[in-house]
């Protein structure tokens, strides 16, 4: 690979306008396709294998023309104090409402008016209007949402509090300025770096073309492919740590390969033969744990790890080939000025270098590995803590910012009636296969009458019927709020209830709802987790021991990622759900921790982490194959790349840290926990536990069995195979790649 890679960069290197031009017209026909797209035809959230999508399918089939899965809002309405929404002038003003958003758009399904349907608070002085829509809250137009919002001032302005809540506001998330922020970060990161402008510019150049083609495509595809929102976001943040890593990776490399001597154009080829085939097996750990998502079915997340997985492998190509391209441009200019004046005055590579910060830290670990491993498993051990007092759930209105309309109306609707009135179940019951004189009626009344003695439940309205009356609608609505664990245990004592009934009669009953569909969404990716982590883990150890060929530098990778996951969901779980310093992350709601989060983070978390382990280790490996004892490979290896690694981690804690300012909480639980996870990764297990655990290992970290290394292929990510057809200097006083194996089972 080393060598294909090699001739890659140097033809990258060569025919630079060429390579250019390739990108540049693939940015410009992507930006062209975004722009000319049609708008996404829906956003739905389906969850197949689940009872609460069963009951929706069920639904549409049994009720045509209900929507069951459209989008719905909840318009409420409070009388200010001394007055009842039962005054002729509240009542006349909220008919007026209702009016309104009857007439208001083409896209309305039904209104149910808050008298007819009885849905007043027993004070009297709230009351809430449920609008129905045909199609999903991602295919309602402009105008039928500034329709509803229109009918909610009409409400105000006869002297009423209106709020409107439910999914038919749902928007794109917007980052803020914090995401610029990050950006602002990592330039000056890499200025810092670099030293130059001119190679701080690179990596932020080429990975800003690459999110844009990424992000591009995928807005042109968003029809065709029924991409969400949330896709895009995903795909920019992944997209922009990765693609500025692994730029500053090869220029990293193309920098050391000029000050040791060598010719521009050799120098890209070796820096892209090197660090390239780094960048290539990390980016490979990157897909491998996005493509992974695809296990759990949940389409939404399915398309997320896909779309996220493309811009990752844009980020690898462009890193390849555009990064050895601009340096030819670039020329000299990638080095500060005080090296070019050195360069100039002495052509030696061989000069006696200076024990920088990487060489130091690498020198006292060695001397206390134990201490260092001690002190780094014990600080990420208690972090973790927190952990176990993990609670999943999916947000909803609750979670929303308090000074949102959508908040303001669930914590109306809480006052009123009760917080599980923000999260009504909903019953199907089928009685089409109803045995022994049963019927759906008679199966409905007895469902109605033992649901409504569990202890959670507030009311069970009465079944609706179909036409063909063999099946049944009915709500229940819960004491608690949608988000609690008294609300999912009611959703399994149900369906516990329905499964006895269901025996007795033969009539089937299903719950669902957006509550149940959470409930069943949490379930679901619980159930995947372990397989998922299994699937990821076990092709990621096989890929780093073809890349390492060692048993042990895998092992000690992947149990160093599963430490510093578990403590960055334990950061999570100690400022989302229990508030600790929620008010400088900007948490206005602490509550359940996103379902998807840990099966997420596991599996970015790990790519990302991966990247550091990859570039970190493959240098010691680099110096051990080229001659060099264990002890010294790792000095050698944190001398040339903990620079590198400690800019690269900072870059991408920073990018993701961006995303933290999101109005969305969903991506801002992301935006925190990636961050988060990549600070305990790169810094405390990649800078710290990996050199004590290599240290404390030896010779032995690089052991691998005979049988193996005849099965293995060997990829030379070190380099080796460029060594000998170069003619380098050094070449007959290292020993090769066997010889450092016989030296290691010696």
């Amino acid at each position: 690979m080393a060598t294909f890679l090699y001739k890659l960069g140097r033809f990258a290197f060569r025919r630079r306008r060429f390579v250019a031009l390739i990108w540049v017209a693939l940015l410009a026909v992507a930006g062209v396709g975004a722009a000319t797209a049609a708008d996404p035809a829906a956003d739905s959230f389906s969850i197949p294998g689940t009872e609460a999508q069963r009951a929706f399918d069920l639904l549409d089939q049994r009720f045509p023309g209900t929507n069951a899965d459209g989008a719905t809002a909840r318009v409420v309405f409070k009388a200010p104090a001394g007055e009842t929404m039962k005054d002729p002038a509240n009542k006349a003003a909220v008919e007026r409402t209702v009016h309104a958003l009857q007439s208001g758009s083409s896209q309305v399904d039904r209104v149910a008016d808050p008298y007819a349907a009885k849905a007043l608070s027993k004070d009297g002085r709230t009351a809430y209007a449920q609008v129905s829509y045909k199609v999903t809250g991602f295919e309602l137009t402009d105008a039928s949402k500034d329709a509803l919002e229109d009918a909610a001032k009409d409400g105000r302005d006869a002297g009423l509090t209106v709020e409107t809540g439910g999914n038919a506001l749902q928007a794109i998330p917007e980052t803020g300025a914090t995401e610029v922020i990050g950006i602002a970060i990592s330039a000056v990161v890499l200025v810092i770096t670099f030293g130059a402008l001119i190679a701080a510019g690179l990596p932020l150049l080429t990975a800003l073309i690459g999110v844009g083609i990424g992000v591009s495509t995928i807005t042109a595809l968003s029809s065709a492919l029924d991409l969400s929102s949330t896709t895009s976001t995903l795909a920019t943040m992944i997209g922009l740590a990765v693609g500025i890593d692994y730029a500053l990776f090869i220029v990293s490399r193309y920098r050391a390969e000029i000050t040791e001597g060598r010719e521009r154009e050799e120098a890209a080829g070796r820096a892209v033969g090197t660090a390239g085939s780094a960048v290539v097996f990390a980016g490979l750990t990157v897909v491998i744990a996005l493509v992974g998502l695809t296990v759990v079915n949940i389409p939404m997340l399915t398309k997320m790890g896909l779309a996220a997985a493309g811009t990752v492998v844009i980020a690898v190509l462009i890193a390849l080939t555009l990064i050895p391209a601009l340096l030819g441009f670039a020329g000299a200019r990638v080095l500060p000025r005080k090296v070019r004046k050195e360069a100039r005055k002495t052509e030696s590579a061989g000069s006696a270098e200076r024990p920088n910060m990487g060489t130091r830290w690498a020198r006292f670990v060695l001397r206390r590995p134990v201490s260092v491993l001690l002190a780094g498993v014990v600080g990420l051990g208690v972090v973790a803590i927190p952990a176990a007092s993990l609670e999943l759930g999916l947000p909803d209105d609750g979670s929303q910012p308090t000074h949102t309309t959508q908040r303001k109306a669930y914590d109306l609707l809480s006052d009123g009636f009760g917080p599980g009135f923000n999260g009504p179940l909903m019953l199907v019951v089928d009685g089409r296969d109803a045995h022994d004189g049963q019927t759906a009626k008679s199966a409905a009344a007895r469902v109605a009458k033992e649901v409504g003695k569990l202890d959670d439940v507030a009311v069970v309205t009465p079944p609706t019927f179909n036409k063909a009356g063999d099946t049944a609608m009915l709500n229940v609505v819960p004491k608690s709020k949608p988000s609690s664990v008294a609300t999912e245990d009611l959703v399994h004592d149900i369906r516990s209830t329905a499964h006895g009934i269901a025996t007795d009669t033969g009539a089937k009953t299903l719950v669902t709802g957006t509550t149940a569909m959470n409930v069943d969404v949490s379930q679901k990716l619980n159930d995947a987790l372990v397989p998922y982590l299994a699937l990821v883990v076990g092709l990621a150890f096989l890929l780093l021991m073809v890349v390492f060929r060692s048993v042990l530098v895998p092992l000690k990778a992947a149990l160093g990622f599963l430490l510093s996951v578990v403590a960055a969901l334990g950061a999570v779980v100690a400022v989302f759900q229990w508030g600790w310093l929620a008010d400088v992350f900007g948490v206005e709601q602490t509550g359940p921790i996103m379902s998807m989060m840990p099966i997420f983070m596991v599996g970015v978390v790990f790519g990302l982490a991966m990247d550091y382990e990859v570039f970190l280790v493959t240098r010691m490996r680099e110096a051990f194959v080229h001659g060099e004892r264990p002890g010294e490979a790792v000095v050698t290896g944190f001398r040339h790349g903990a620079r590198v690694v400690t800019a690269a981690a900072v870059i991408m804690i920073s990018v993701f840290a961006g995303f933290i300012g999101s109005s969305d909480s969903m991506i801002k639980m992301i935006g925190f926990g990636l961050a988060v996870a990549v600070f305990f990764d790169a810094f405390l297990v990649r800078m710290a536990l990996v050199p004590a655990v290599l240290a404390l290992l030896g010779r032995s970290a690089w052991w691998l069995p005979r049988w193996l290394q005849k099965v293995l292929p060997n990829v030379d990510v070190e380099g080796e195979g460029l060594r000998t057809p170069l003619g380098d200097a050094d070449t007959a006083e290292g020993p090769d790649e066997d010889a450092a194996r016989e030296a290691v089972r010696v």
